[in-house]
């Protein structure tokens, strides 16, 4: 199956700090892929050198046959990317659903001359309401982001980045911050919401549901890729092992 998203030999320096080091790997359409890794090894720089908000070094990110090395960031989401990012803003004097709506109208406000000539925001509000009802909090649609806890915050983020109707969604540490309930419940959301089609690269520290939902792993340490794997095998890698259980050698991300 041809892949909807390949990184090729992407490496990215800072200065003279290399944060990734010639990682290559694909993403199939429909798959569940889990980029993980201990403290340090570069998955946030990778996913940040997918979207735009980093250049590669060297290296190509390629969506299907687009090339996205020299596109910019708003780009990029309007070919297929959508980011769900760990730390949470929305707008707060907006509600739930307008949100999530202004994410939808993101095609007819790209400029005042296209907001002016879209003033119905139904069809928004609808799609606002399909994504808030996908990740399971349409019950909220109405109220007010500032009176809300982490866990519906975190859907309320995932929500905002569905709207946009991506190809691929990346998830940066979703279940950051959540009790193990809490983080179980938004882990069956994300993989429902794979079931139903997304294609999904899910960053998260949370290993347990690392292994329950993600289809495949690529690890990173260092900003070296070690293992490319079903997450069993990943997992069973002596490389993976002592990256983890070498954690404290390793820097914060």
């Amino acid at each position: 199956m041809k892949p909807l998203l390949s990184v090729k030999n992407v490496t990215v320096r800072f200065g003279g700090l290399t944060a990734v080091d010639d990682v290559s790997f694909d993403v199939r359409p429909g798959e569940l892929l889990g980029l993980i890794g201990p403290n340090g090894a570069g998955k946030t720089t990778m996913m940040r050198a997918i979207v735009g908000v980093v250049r590669p070094t060297l290296g190509s990110v390629f969506l299907e046959d687009l090339a996205l090395n020299a596109l910019p960031i708003d780009a990029r989401i309007r070919a297929g990317l959508a980011l769900s990012q760990q730390l949470v803003k929305p707008f707060r004097e907006m509600s739930v659903q307008n949100n999530v709506a202004f994410a939808a109208a993101s095609r007819k406000t790209r400029t005042p001359a296209t907001a002016l000539l879209h003033v119905d925001a139904r069809l928004e509000r609808q799609s606002a309401l399909d994504a808030l009802t996908q990740v399971g909090i349409a019950a909220y649609a109405e109220q007010s982001p500032k009176t809300q806890p982490l866990g519906i915050l975190k859907r309320l983020e995932m929500a905002r980045a569905l709207a946009l109707k991506p190809k691929l969604l990346l998830l940066d540490e979703p279940l950051a911050g959540l009790n193990s309930s809490e983080a179980h419940a938004l882990a069956q959301t994300i993989a429902e919401v794979n079931r139903q089609g997304m294609t999904i690269i899910l960053i998260e520290h949370n290993l347990s549901e690392v292994m329950r939902i993600c289809q495949r792993l690529v690890v990173l340490d260092n900003g070296r890729k070690i293992a490319d794997a079903l997450p069993k095998e990943a997992m069973s890698d002596p490389a993976v092992q002592m990256a983890y259980l070498g954690g404290d050698q390793h820097a914060a991300n």
